[in-house]
């Protein structure tokens, strides 16, 4: 057996489960779960009508690299989303089923340990796959912690020279799950210049660049690279419908970007046996082709956010994010024992900050913070709130939970 595997940490909701155990809930309260960041939105009909026109792809093994007319519709769309040259879809784009077997399998093709152990960075709190994808690669993971006063951003100016000089990659996430913080154009300037300096690549995570509350649209990271006149060396994009159009199962994503990556991460992926279904790919093409389904979808989100957040400030410590579908609130107490209580009296499930974080330089910075997935409808968003709310009061003494400010 792989001695990596010794390494891995149980998932979030692996530790969730175990924190439930025995957990006897209020019988008279119907469960609401916030605590999976998994879309309940409605499937656009758009998808199914693909599907069910292209079963006829059953009876062909699918290519790695996609079809030419999924890797066109992605390049196109690129190229509406964030005002840059279209990529070439031929060696810059790359069909993936979902991100995060993609963020995984990158890991795993980037990584060179046959001298010394590398080093993977990555923000914290954090996607577990992160860390995963580093170990299983052979690699050390170090974290960079996002706090509030940093904007949640990482702190890449704190990590020392020697940690840079053995760094192979860096996973970086805009929109941030699960703080919904966006980096601007100077964080990334600051990335790229030590990208240039120390020659690791950037694999930027961007699954949640469609659900956002205002006019603005997040910055990806090739918009960023275009707007400060750079190409795309040692820089790859990660993103999916999963979010945008409400498809989790239907494991559809890309990765686009430095092409010489690309190249090597395609010979990878073909021996990995993993090409995404034709039918699946022509249900992926009419998506990204539509934006209709889109708008409709961030209406819904904003809906929730502005209704919920409002509510949620009263007893606890919580903005509006960036983009993505989560809130990051932080209580004054214990956020496990907040989780548990708050499920058997309410039975209202969400995650406990620090199941997403890790200790590092002398702190974990999910402690004392909750992750709310704002997924359910919205009557049931309003009314989980309005049960945490009920509970902070009951318990405002007990679990060190004050008003906001």
């Amino acid at each position: 057996m792989s001695p990596q595997l010794s390494l891995l940490q149980p998932y979030p909701f692996q530790k969730l489960k175990q924190l439930f155990a025995g957990v006897i809930t209020n019988p008279a309260l119907a469960h609401i779960n916030l605590s999976i960041g998994e879309p309940k939105h409605t499937t656009p009909k758009l998808v199914t009508d693909a599907l069910i026109a292209h079963f006829d792809g059953l009876s062909a093994y699918p290519a790695t690299l996609g079809s030419d007319d999924l890797r066109q519709s992605i390049s196109s769309w690129l190229a509406r989303r964030y005002s840059i040259t279209a990529p070439n879809p031929a060696t810059e784009i790359i069909p993936v089923n979902g991100s995060r077997e993609a963020l995984f399998a990158f890991a795993q093709t980037i990584i060179d340990n046959s001298e010394g152990q590398p080093i993977v960075l990555s923000p914290n709190p954090f996607y577990q796959i992160y860390e995963g994808a580093a170990f299983l690669a052979g690699a050390e993971p170090y974290f960079v912690n996002c706090n509030a006063e940093n904007r949640f951003q990482p702190n890449w100016g704190a990590v020392p020279a020697e940690i840079w000089q053995r760094t192979q990659l860096v996973f970086t996430c805009s929109p941030g799950n699960p703080t919904g913080a966006v980096a601007s154009l100077e964080d990334w300037k600051k990335l790229f210049t030590l990208s240039d300096q120390y020659g690791f690549v950037i694999a930027s995570d961007e699954c949640y660049s469609e659900i956002y509350f205002g006019t603005e649209k997040p910055l990806g990271a090739l918009e960023a690279a275009n707007q400060l006149g750079r190409d795309y060396h040692n820089l790859v994009i990660f993103s999916s419908l999963s979010k945008r159009s409400n498809v989790p199962g239907l494991r559809s994503g890309f990765v686009a970007g430095d092409a010489k990556l690309l190249a090597q991460f395609l010979l990878y992926r073909t021996y990995h046996g993993c090409a995404m279904s034709q039918m699946v790919q022509a249900a992926s093409a009419a998506v990204w082709d539509d934006e209709v389904h889109v708008e409709e979808n961030r209406e819904l989100y904003r809906q929730k956010f502005a209704t919920v957040t409002p509510l949620l400030q009263s007893v606890m410590e919580v903005h509006q994010p960036d983009a993505a579908f989560y809130l990051w609130a932080k209580i004054n107490g214990n956020d496990t024992e907040f989780a548990s209580k708050l499920f058997a009296e309410e039975h209202v499930t969400v995650l406990p900050g620090s199941y997403l974080a890790r200790s590092a330089h002398g702190a974990n910075p999910g402690l004392g913070y909750i992750r709310i997935a704002l997924v359910a409808p919205l009557n049931d968003c309003i009314a989980a709130a309005e049960r945490i709310v009920r509970f902070c009061r009951k318990h405002s003494a007990t679990l060190g939970t004050s008003q906001a400010v």
